[in-house]
């Protein structure tokens, strides 16, 4: 795994120590080269040793190895963002934003999968397909991913609620029953109704799924399972498609694997399909 993405696949379970130089690191990777582990302390407030064991645990020899190692990340993230050999460089600006973007896409897709082990995709796609009702919420953005990801579950003939209002929400709490599923779609996760909803959700026996990002935040916190989602740009513009691009690829895989989880649930969705194309062609 790139030591970034192991830095922040484990940061939730970090002392509070070990979490500032983690987020120190994060957002200075490219600067990292310049210090040594007493510079690096010295910036923080903290001790060297503290420096040294968070590079131990994280299965390095020293800070020096854990140094080395996110120097060539970094270095392959800008030839890989950047110029090509010149027998294979874009011919244009367009063909150069063209290519970084696909990079970029790739990059995200692959953070996002190393991101989400297989035994906790695993074990959220057995709360989904065992669940007798799911609710899916999501609000702005996130409720347009939380809507077109319901359209497909109820495809495959599960019981879905969905809305975009908290209001109507919190008013169909009322038909939760033990064993039901809530899934959040939240970017952040730092929204104060959604974490309430899910409190709520929680205390009548229901379990929740939050999708996030790969960050810290209270929803995934206080979550049963957890998806999460590493898109990282400098230009914010490009972060957001990135999170879009990689969201969607890990929600198209836990769907395929619902599909393969349930023969019946496979056979339901042939049959919805079917009926929408005969409805589309009448």
């Amino acid at each position: 795994m790139p030591p970034l993405v192991k830095i922040r696949s484990e940061r939730d379970h970090m002392s509070a120590i070990e979490r500032r130089i983690a987020d120190f690191i994060l957002d200075n990777a490219h600067l990292l080269r310049d210090y040594s582990s007493q510079q690096l302390a010295s910036a923080l407030g903290i001790s060297q040793s503290s420096v040294v064991k968070f590079s131990q645990k994280l299965g390095f020899k020293g800070y020096p190895d854990l140094k080395y190692s996110i120097g060539q990340a970094v270095a392959r993230a800008g030839n890989e963002g950047g110029s090509s050999p010149p027998t294979a460089a874009p011919a244009n600006d367009y063909d150069q934003l063209a290519e970084r973007l696909r990079l970029s896409r790739t990059a995200a897709d692959e953070e996002t999968r190393l991101a989400n082990p297989q035994a906790d995709v695993e074990a959220i796609v057995r709360l989904i397909d065992d669940a007798p009702k799911l609710f899916v919420y999501g609000l702005g953005d996130d409720g347009l991913y939380a809507r077109e990801f319901a359209m497909r579950l109820s495809l495959l003939g599960m019981l879905t609620v969905h809305h975009a209002d908290p209001i109507l929400m919190m008013a169909n709490l009322s038909a939760a029953r033990p064993g039901d599923v809530l899934l959040v779609f939240s970017e952040f996760g730092k929204l104060p109704q959604l974490f309430q909803l899910s409190r709520q959700f929680q205390d009548m026996g229901g379990k929740v799924v939050s999708i996030t990002r790969h960050s810290a935040n209270p929803l995934r916190a206080h979550a049963d399972g957890a998806l999460v989602v590493c898109a990282h740009d400098p230009a914010p513009h490009v972060a957001q498609l990135l999170y879009r691009s990689a969201l969607q690829s890990l929600l198209d895989f836990v769907f395929v694997l619902l599909c393969h989880a349930n023969p019946d649930r496979h056979r339901q969705l042939g049959v919805n399909l079917e009926r929408i194309e005969h409805l589309i062609d009448t």
